[in-house]
């Protein structure tokens, strides 16, 4: 018994019926091709985990911190008309 229950002879044999139906040019360009993406993968992975310890382009931090206000000119402008009219 070999690998879960498939002998070495079940596997040769397997292999020579691949064999005689593709043939080994076509076999040889599937491995290449195969070879190709994976290669192609590795590259991108890599890159990926290059990109990924640099800054992000959409962050910079500031250097001074924000000043928060209550409200903005626009608010303000609304509460002082709202006194206003109040007052008459």
């Amino acid at each position: 018994m070999g690998l879960g229950g498939i002998s070495i002879w079940q596997i040769i044999i397997i292999l020579g019926i691949v064999i005689l139906l593709f043939g080994t040019s076509k076999l040889r360009n599937v491995g290449s091709d195969l070879g190709s993406a994976l290669k192609g993968f590795k590259k991108s992975m890599k890159e990926d985990e290059s990109d990924s310890s640099k800054k992000d382009a959409d962050f910079e931090p500031l250097d001074k911190p924000v000043e928060k206000t209550s409200h903005s000119a626009s608010e303000q402008d609304i509460t002082e008309k709202q006194k206003q009219t109040n007052k008459e």
